[in-house]
């Protein structure tokens, strides 16, 4: 027997209490919990970054002006704050990784409003909608995080509510917002070009309403100028600020992405996929038993049309439009299924690309309560979801950044300046910012070792600690726990002063034996930073070398 829906545990007045609790949780998890940063806080603070090869001025590939206006916004507003004296020092690790958290995270209510009008709509309750969405922990890890796929996710809320309107009898309202729509679309894709992959269904809904709505063509060409002209300017101003960013000959970066993406050489540099990882793979790591619910309804409902054309023999009567009370939940499966169609043609698929498509897919599972009966395991999937992609993947490195920041900006490294050398290997890609380091300082010099192999990465160690040999120098590595046995290969004396727990690198997992060992921590653990200046390691001769403090596991 199925179990009871949620309606027969909950009122409504609990569902609202338990929709405000989730998201009291998101402002929690974006304070404290701790990667897309953006690059333009080196402008606007002044400080190191790292540039990534999208933002370089040979192949600009992204566009300036979403990070502008978003963190930079935020990063300026910190700025501005320090000049004037009102918070002394509000530049630093914590305030450079919150604030535009911070900004996310209120956007992401956007997805909630959407949710709430979108749901009535689409045939579903707006409570039991709003707590699927807040519950998921694809909302609570990467729509409070700065990812270009957290705006292509908003943006297509948004798309999606301009184009779904009913009258207060229930019948579709004529379309009115054809200047917002063109302005959506551009912006979003030049915030990412796949994003007409997700634009393309709610257009196509849209230009059958106008085709629908309107008796006369003057009209229906009429709302396609209104949107035609909108994107147009739209563009204009995009391609505008972006040379006068880059440079002065005229970047359309939508078209170097797409240039460099069709390329599989290009792809494969990033890694690559099967084309059926988006649906085998992906869909189920972030949705869980809603992609997998999605699925079946999908192939119910082919089956069912299969059978509808096989039986048509003399005519076939075709409706007009799609119907939203025959066809809505068809449509709102178009609207989740044709997005991931498409991007399951490019060889790279990463998770995160899907998380848009939550929206259509917490509306469809919402309508005639199909997620209902299985609301236990989606509770534990989504529980187990936070703790491993927003805690333990990954989980040591903004923490060892942070405590790195603090050791290079105390008081006692203020008074006598030291150098640093911190060396990463087996870690995502360090987010220099957050060391809050100035352009003109020299003394930090920060080395990505990525996943090298072994003998490299002993090279490199055993290279950077005798050639560094002045009194102040110091020399930091930063790996994860499982590679700690690597260092000790490599003939270099070193000191674990602070780990940090948990981190899970999915590159470098544990052994299971491990996991049920007395010695599982240390295969869990995140860096560890020397706080001492220096530790000895023995040159060739014999005498001590002063400058190798080594770190444990990142």
């Amino acid at each position: 027997p199925s179990l009871p829906g949620l309606g027969q545990f909950f009122s409504p007045c609990s569902l609202r209490r338990l929709w405000l609790v989730l998201n009291k949780i998101y402002l929690y998890v974006c304070m404290f919990f701790f990667f897309f940063f953006s690059s333009f806080i080196g402008d606007i603070l002044n400080l190191q970054v790292y540039y990534p090869w999208e933002f370089l001025s040979s192949s600009p590939c992204r566009t300036v002006v979403f990070p502008l206006m978003t963190s930079g916004v935020t990063y300026w507003v910190i700025k501005s704050l320090q000049q004037l004296d009102i918070c002394s020092s509000c530049i630093n690790s914590y305030t450079l990784l919150v604030s535009p958290r911070l900004l996310f995270t209120v956007f992401s209510f956007i997805l909630d409003y959407s949710v709430y009008r979108l749901a009535p709509f689409w045939e579903a309750d707006p409570w039991k909608a709003l707590v699927l969405l807040a519950g998921s922990y694809v909302t609570l890890v990467f729509y409070t995080r700065t990812f270009t796929n957290t705006l292509e996710g908003l943006l297509f809320a948004l798309l999606m509510l301009l184009v779904s309107s009913r009258k207060s009898d229930g019948s579709l309202a004529e379309p009115t917002s054809s200047p917002l729509i063109g302005i959506i679309t551009t912006a979003g894709f030049f915030n990412r070009p796949t994003f007409l992959a997700f634009a393309l269904m709610p257009l196509l809904y849209w230009a059958a309403l106008i085709v629908d709505s309107q008796k006369s063509i003057k009209t229906v060409i009429n709302h396609f100028l209104k949107l035609l002209l909108c994107a147009c300017f739209t563009a204009v101003v995009f391609v505008t600020a972006d040379t006068f960013y880059f440079t002065s000959i005229v970047i359309v970066t939508p078209f170097n992405f797409l240039s460099y993406n069709l390329n599989p050489r290009n792809l494969a540099l990033h890694g690559s996929h099967p084309r059926v990882t988006h649906f085998t793979v992906n869909g189920i790591m972030l949705f869980g038993i809603l992609h997998i619910l999605a699925i079946g309804a999908g192939f119910k409902m082919l089956k069912k049309y299969i059978h509808q054309l096989i039986r048509v023999k003399s005519h076939y009567h075709r409706s007009s439009g799609l119907s939203v009370h025959s066809e809505g939940n068809p449509t709102l499966l178009l609207f989740y299924f044709v997005p991931l169609a498409f991007l399951s043609l490019f060889s790279h698929q990463e998770p995160r690309f899907l998380i848009p498509l939550i929206l259509p897919l917490v509306l469809f599972s919402t309508s005639q309560n199909r997620a209902a009966k299985w609301k236990h395991i989606i509770i534990i999937f989504n529980v187990l979801g936070a703790l491993l992609f927003g805690c333990l993947h990954q989980g040591g490195l903004i923490p060892c950044l942070l405590h790195l920041e603090q050791l290079m900006h105390s008081p006692e490294s203020s008074n006598q300046p030291s150098h640093y050398r911190l060396l990463f290997a087996h870690t995502y890609m360090p987010p220099r910012s957050l060391l809050n380091i100035k352009k003109r300082d020299t003394h930090v010099e920060v080395i990505d070792m990525a996943g090298s192999e072994e003998e490299t990465l002993c090279q490199t160690v055993e290279q950077q600690v005798n050639n560094f040999i002045c009194n102040d120098c110091h020399v930091f590595v930063i790996i994860p726990g499982t590679v700690r046995a690597t260092i000790t290969k490599c003939g270099v004396s070193f000191k674990n002063e602070t780990l940090i727990f948990p981190h899970l690198s999915m590159e470098d997992p544990p052994q299971i034996p491990f996991l049920f060992s007395g010695n599982w921590r240390s295969h869990s653990r995140g860096s560890a930073v020397a706080l001492t200046p220096a530790v000895e390691h023995s040159g060739p001769r014999g005498e001590p070398l002063q400058g190798a403090a080594q770190t444990e596991n990142r």
